[in-house]
């Protein structure tokens, strides 16, 4: 783990930026003549003694900084006021009290892997709280599967709120990462392991992963944590594993065979899955405390499109983890179809399109944690049918049709300037193409010329602002989904110029070749492409005779297709995208499941062209 250099400094009232700069540049004049009395020991006025060590201070400084080191010379904790010219302290290394003295003087410390589990319980003896604050920023950059169940204890140990809900959430989202690999979650006792694998917010793709993980705990000592094993098997949502796993795994399985108490959990389970099994029409009753889909951490947004002749502006969202649309209540005024979608954090910006009579170089921004609507700017150039693909924090936006030619023209968006600039062109003009960003390079495959629907593909390098030709697609493709999928770029369905396919293709970086995959179960050209849950999503679009709201998945490790809940609404032109770690994420999924509020929250107690269809 590399240092930082962490600063913290004091808070300024809002005023110009010309008297906000000066009041900066006066106070970095004054940290620096202070620290230069110190270290020339003039106008000290005490002496700190750790061991051997000594520092000479001024009081006023250390009690601008620390609330601790004010009570010890003020008095102000009912003793009276340390008049000493030398205090004593112990418990604390001469190197770690260097730097809490030095970021008194400075507002800046070196945090270092280190030094920090030192500096943190230091700076909050101390009382020095912007050394807390720094120490804190520097472990939630660190944090990583291996060590974030350590971090989070470490943060209740000196109550650092911020840093344990951040590991908490670390430990949720990423815990198939933190469960086969860290050493630090086969030492939880049995409350935190029941804690987290109860929790709604536990991000796992199947309840298959939840056996493994306690599983996998228990074999660490079996012979004193076998005794958990019914427990621990009410942490899992049983109802939603398959059948053939529970049958095939859990059931047999020693701990559980060997459990008196498991055996009515088994029962239960066992008419639930056969039950559901007996009428495929059947949904799963997710009020059922064993089938209650957990919260998703990912979710999916569908906006825009084509529908009914008339493009739409209805908002969709795909709870993955209830397999279910919900038609969300937040449509922007306009309607658009045939445009981009990419997201930002939590922001998702719509780019270019078309309402069925303008041709739009407009864009939109939509900000689902406060569901508002705004104008972003707008493009050079008006793009229906654009290619969009984020890189590196850069929006682009490829080719299109403006209403009377299909371009070749390439702009990026760029948020910290909050403007679009023209780049090197693509090879070829290209509308109703698709893009995607693979090892640092965005990709564009496909499209049609105004001529014919195109096989060719290339790239566009940022390193050498240069776009380069790769191996053509098997197939011609226009109104294709193209996508990087597990290292590797996909490009499905789309129109050859005579029908509407319903095809794959991979294209492998180090091959440089084209594969075919395994057909989709319906065709498609002008849909809607998303991976989620490590699943491939193809999502409505045109089928040749009408518009569909069919969706189905690619598992790349089973290389086989899924069919998925169908959207809420028929539709082509439209565009799809996924967003992170929403605050309230609860707003944008399937309602009809139970949720208990306490288990619910991140808190565990610790420790224009010829694919057209309009």
């Amino acid at each position: 783990m590399s240092a930082v250099d962490a600063r913290q400094d004091d808070p300024l009232s809002e005023e110009s930026a010309v008297s906000t700069s000066l009041k900066s540049e006066v106070s970095s004049q004054a940290c620096n003549i202070l620290l230069e009395l110190r270290e020339q020991g003039e106008l000290c006025d005490a002496v700190i003694r750790v061991g051997s060590q000594v520092f000479p201070v001024h009081r006023n400084i250390l009690s601008a900084c620390s609330t601790f080191f004010r009570a010890l010379f003020t008095g102000k904790v009912g003793e009276p006021p340390t008049n000493q010219h030398e205090i004593m302290l112990t418990q604390i290394n001469p190197d770690t009290m260097a730097a809490v003295i030095d970021y008194a003087y400075t507002r800046r410390a070196k945090v270092t892997a280190a030094n920090v589990e030192q500096l943190l319980p230091a700076a909050d003896h101390f009382h020095v709280m912007g050394l807390v604050k720094a120490c804190c920023d520097f472990l939630i950059a660190e944090l990583c599967p291996v060590n974030c169940i350590g971090v989070r204890k470490f943060a209740h140990s000196y109550f650092c709120p911020v840093l344990e809900r951040q590991a908490l959430t670390f430990t949720l989202v990423n815990f198939h990462s933190v469960f086969t690999t860290s050493n630090e979650f086969l030492q939880l006792d049995i409350e935190e392991v029941s804690a987290l694998l109860k929790s709604d917010n536990l991000n796992v793709r199947t309840e298959e992963l939840v056996f493994d993980a306690l599983c996998r705990w228990i074999d660490f000592n079996p012979d004193k944590r076998k005794q958990f094993i019914a427990r621990l098997l009410k942490t899992i949502r049983l109802g939603l594993l398959t059948t053939g796993f529970f049958v095939e795994k859990v059931k047999p399985h020693e701990y559980v065979k060997e459990s008196e108490q498991c055996r009515p959990i088994v029962i239960e389970t066992l008419r639930f899955l056969y039950e559901l099994d007996m009428d495929d029409r059947r949904e799963v009753d997710m009020t059922n405390p064993i089938a209650r889909p957990r919260i998703p951490y990912e979710v999916m947004f569908v906006i825009g499109g084509w529908s009914g002749g008339t493009p739409t502006n209805m908002v969709e969202t795909y709870d993955t983890r209830a397999d279910r649309w919900v038609v969300c209540p937040v449509a922007d005024a306009g309607a658009r179809a045939y445009h981009g979608m990419i997201t930002m954090g939590h922001v998702i910006y719509i780019i270019g399109g078309f309402d069925g009579v303008e041709y739009f170089n407009s864009c939109r921004t939509f900000d689902p944690v406060n569901k508002v609507w705004a104008e972003a700017p707008p493009m050079n150039c008006k793009r229906c049918y654009v290619s969009v693909a984020l890189l590196e924090g850069f929006i682009y936006a490829m080719g299109g049709f403006d209403g009377h030619v299909r371009q070749n023209s390439v702009e990026r968006f760029t948020k910290e300037t909050n403007q679009w600039s023209m780049i090197r062109p693509m090879h070829h003009q290209r509308s109703d193409a698709s893009a995607t960003t693979l090892n640092g390079k965005v990709f564009i495959c496909g499209g049609f010329n105004g001529q014919e629907c195109l096989n060719t593909a290339e790239y566009f390098d940022p390193s050498t602002s240069q776009w380069t030709l790769i191996t053509s697609m098997n197939n011609r493709r226009s109104g294709v989904g193209v996508i990087a999928y597990n290292s590797c770029l996909y490009a499905l369905g789309g129109f050859n110029g005579v029908t509407r396919m319903n095809t794959g293709e991979r294209y492998c970086p180090r091959t440089r070749q084209w594969v075919d995959i395994p057909e989709m179960y319906s065709p498609r050209s002008n849909f809607a492409t998303e991976i989620i849950d490590d699943m491939l999503f193809a999502i409505g679009g045109f089928n040749g005779v009408t518009t569909i709201f069919n969706v189905e998945c690619y598992d790349s490790n089973a290389d086989e297709w899924y069919d998925a809940t169908d959207m809420s609404l028929y539709r082509s032109a439209l565009s799809a995208c996924v967003v992170k770690g929403l605050p309230n994420v609860q707003e944008y999924i399937y309602q009809n499941r139970i949720v208990n509020e306490t288990d619910a929250s991140t808190t565990v107690d610790p420790p224009q062209s010829t694919t057209a269809a309009m």
